[in-house]
C-alpha cells in the first residue's frame, strides 16, 4: 500500500490515484535517509527536500515517522504559504480507519489544544505591537549610545569601564532577546521583515549567525529537552543531566569527567564560557563551513564598528579585553535566565508525547514582575512560549490562564516558581543528576531474592537483574520502617523503586511519585508483584517474612489479603529490566 507513494515524493509529481497509509508503515520512515511526516492527515514524503528547508533539516528529521501537525503550525506564521512548498511532497493520506495522531495519544488533549490555538488566534495574541518592539529596539541603541558618551566625556577610569562593561553587558542581553522575537517570526506579519530585523539585531548588533541560530533553535522547540534532538543538552560529556543519563554512564562506566563533582565545576565551565568560548567557535565555523556569508557580513560589521568606537579609547588589546569581559558577564546572565527554565525540568530520551505534553514536561514558569519580564525578555512565561513561539511576548500573560485552565483539566503538571527558587535549582540539580558507583553492599551479596517465573530460590553471585530486586527490597524495607499507609505509600514505594534504579537515594517523596508517573507509560504491562512469603513469615515466628518480588502471585499463599502497605502490583515490561544498574560480577 505504501509502495508508489515515494516516487511521487521524490519526483515532486503527485500520484494521480491518492494512496492510504497506516501509522505503522509511516513509522518506520524515520531514518536518515528516508523521512516522511504527517500533516493533517496528509502524508509527506520530505526525504530529498529536508536539506532545503529555511528551519534546518535536522529540526524537520526529529519529526519523521510522526504527526507534525502542531509542529508545523507552531513555528510557521503563514501555513497556507507554506502549504505550497508542501504540495509536490505529497504522497498520500492517513488510511480512513487511523486516528489522527500517532502511537495513543490523547486525542481529545489534541484537539482542546488545536481549539485552544484557534481561540487564542481570534483574540489576535499573535498580532504585535509595534510601539513595544520600537521602543525596546531604542533603548538598547540609546544604551550603546550611553556607552560612547561615558568614554567621551569620563574617560577610561577602572570605574567608568566597569559601568561601560556593565551597560554593554545589559544591551547585549537585551538585544539577544530582541532577535529571539524576530528570529520566531513573531514581530512582522510577513516572515522577510522579520528575517531581515533578525540579520540586523543579531548579525550587526550582536556579531552572530542568524542562520546558526535558527537551526540550533528551532530544534530545542520541536524537541525540548530530548537527547540527541535538543542540542541545548547536548553537554559533549562535560555534564550529564537528567535521570536516565547518569545510568547510561554508569552503566557503560564512562567518565570523562568527575561527574559527580559536576555541581562544582559547573560554575567554572558552563556560565562563564558558553558565549566567549563555545558560541563562539560554533558560529564562527559554522558561518565559513556552511557558507553563511551574509550572516558573515553582518557579523563583520558588529566587529567594524565595535573596533572603531573602542580602539581610539583603548586600544587593540585594551578593546578585545573590554568585549571578551562583557561577553563572560553577558554569558553569566543568558545561562542563568534560558536555564532556570529548562535544566530541573525532564530531560530524557524521545517518549512520542503530544504537543502539549512533552512542551509542558521540559519547561515551566517564572513568577511575572516587570523587572522579571525585563530581565528575561518574557522567557519568565516559558510555558507559553513553547506552546506559541510565534507569539508576541507582550502577550503571554494574556494567554496564560487559558493555557493553566487546559493543564488542569488533563492533569498536566503545570510549573511556576519565584526567580530566586529558580536560580537555586539550577544549583541543585547538577548536584542531583550525578553518576553514582554501585554500593559496596550491592557487589558480592548472597541474597534469596530471584526476578523470574519461578518459585524465588536460593543465588550465590548476584547477576545485575537480581541486584535491582536487592535494591527494590531494600526500598521496601526502608519505606516500611517509615510506616508509610495507604495509597499514597504505594506510590511513593514504587517511585522509589524506580529511583533506586535511576540513583536517586534521597527520599523526596514529591519527586519519587512523579518519577512513578513519567514511567507509568513505559511501565503499563506486568505485573509483577512483592510482597511477604507466608512460609517465611511462619518460619520467622510471625515478626516480619522475606520480601520477595516475582510475576507470579501464587507465590503468596493468600495474595489477596495484603493490604497496599504489604504488597505493591508494580506494572513493569522487559524495559524495566534493561534498567539495569551494574554489570555482572
Amino acid at each position: 500500500m505504501g509502495k508508489g507513494g515515494e516516487k511521487g515524493g521524490e519526483s515532486g509529481e503527485p500520484e494521480a490515484q491518492i494512496r492510504f497509509y497506516t501509522w505503522e508503515e509511516i513509522q518506520k520512515h524515520n531514518l536518515r535517509t528516508d523521512k516522511w511526516l504527517v500533516i493533517e492527515r496528509k502524508v509527506y514524503n520530505v526525504t530529498t527536500w529536508a536539506n532545503r528547508h529555511p528551519g534546518g533539516q535536522r529540526v524537520i528529521s526529529h519529526c519523521a515517522g510522526e504527526d507534525a501537525t502542531d509542529a508545523f503550525q507552531a513555528f510557521h506564521i503563514n501555513p497556507t504559504l507554506v502549504q505550497k512548498f508542501l504540495k509536490p511532497l505529497l504522497i498520500g493520506e492517513l488510511a480512513p480507519g487511523e486516528p489522527s495522531h500517532d502511537r495513543d495519544k490523547n486525542s481529545q488533549l489534541v484537539e482542546d489544544f488545536r481549539t485552544l490555538r484557534k481561540t487564542v488566534e481570534d483574540m489576535n495574541l499573535f498580532r504585535a505591537s509595534p510601539l513595544f518592539f520600537s521602543l525596546y529596539l531604542g533603548h538598547i541603541i540609546v544604551m550603546e549610545v550611553l556607552a560612547w558618551l561615558m568614554l567621551l566625556y569620563f574617560g577610561t577610569g577602572w570605574i567608568t569601564t566597569l559601568i561601560l562593561a556593565c551597560i554593554l553587558t545589559t544591551s547585549q542581553a537585551q538585544a539577544g532577546w530582541l532577535q529571539h522575537d524576530f528570529g520566531h517570526l513573531s514581530v512582522f506579519k510577513k516572515s522577510s521583515w522579520n528575517h531581515i530585523l533578525h540579520k540586523f539585531v543579531i548579525g550587526h548588533l550582536k556579531g552572530a549567525s542568524a542562520n546558526w541560530w535558527n537551526h540550533r533553535h528551532f530544534q530545542h522547540h520541536a524537541k525540548p529537552n530530548i537527547f540527541k534532538k535538543d542540542p541545548d543538552v547536548n553537554m559533549l560529556h562535560v555534564f550529564v543531566l537528567g535521570d536516565t543519563q547518569p545510568v547510561e554512564y554508569g552503566k557503560k562506566k564512562l567518565k570523562y569527567l568527575p561527574y559527580n563533582h559536576q555541581h562544582e565545576y559547573f560554575f567554572l565551565i558552563f556560565p562563564p564560557l558558553l558565549i566567549p568560548v563555545y558560541f563562539q567557535i560554533q558560529i564562527i565555523s559554522t558561518m565559513i563551513r556552511r557558507r553563511f556569508w551574509a550572516d558573515l557580513a553582518w557579523a563583520i560589521s558588529y566587529y567594524m564598528r565595535y573596533f572603531i568606537t573602542y580602539i581610539p579609547f583603548y586600544g587593540v588589546l585594551g578593546s578585545l579585553s573590554l568585549l571578551t569581559f562583557v561577553r563572560f558577564l553577558e554569558s553569566h546572565w543568558f545561562v542563568w535566565v534560558t536555564q532556570m527554565n529548562h535544566i530541573p525540568m525532564e530531560i530524557d530520551s524521545e517518549k512520542h508525547r503530544d504537543w502539549l505534553s512533552s512542551q509542558l514536561a521540559a519547561t515551566c514558569n517564572i513568577e511575572q514582575s516587570f523587572f522579571n519580564d525585563w530581565f528575561t525578555g518574557h522567557l519568565n512565561f516559558q510555558i507559553e512560549h513553547h506552546l506559541f513561539p510565534t507569539m508576541p511576548r507582550h502577550n503571554f500573560w494574556k494567554v496564560k490562564p487559558l493555557v493553566k485552565s487546559l493543564c488542569a483539566k488533563y492533569g498536566v503538571q503545570y510549573e511556576e516558581k519565584p526567580l530566586g527558587k529558580a536560580f537555586v535549582d539550577i544549583v541543585g540539580t547538577p548536584r542531583r543528576q550525578t553518576v553514582h558507583q554501585p554500593p559496596a553492599e550491592f557487589t558480592s551479596v548472597r541474597t534469596q531474592f530471584q526476578m523470574s517465573g519461578e518459585k524465588p530460590s536460593f543465588v550465590g553471585e548476584m547477576s545485575a537483574e537480581t541486584r535491582n530486586v536487592f535494591s527494590c527490597i531494600a526500598w521496601l524495607e526502608s519505606a516500611s520502617r517509615f510506616g508509610m499507609k495507604g495509597q499514597a505509600s504505594r506510590h511513593y514505594v514504587v517511585g522509589q523503586i524506580l529511583g533506586e534504579m535511576l540513583f536517586i537515594q534521597q527520599h523526596r517523596p514529591k519527586n519519587a511519585e512523579n518519577l512513578f508517573k513519567e514511567h507509568r507509560e513505559v511501565l503499563e504491562t506486568g505485573p509483577w508483584f512483592i510482597g511477604e512469603r507466608e512460609d517465611s513469615r511462619k518460619s520467622s515466628g510471625g515478626q516480619g517474612g522475606q520480601m520477595v518480588i516475582t510475576d507470579r502471585a501464587d507465590v503468596f499463599s493468600d495474595h489477596r489479603s495484603f493490604g497496599a502497605n504489604n504488597m505493591v502490583l508494580l506494572p513493569a515490561t522487559e524495559k524495566l529490566l534493561n534498567h539495569n544498574l551494574y554489570e555482572r560480577q
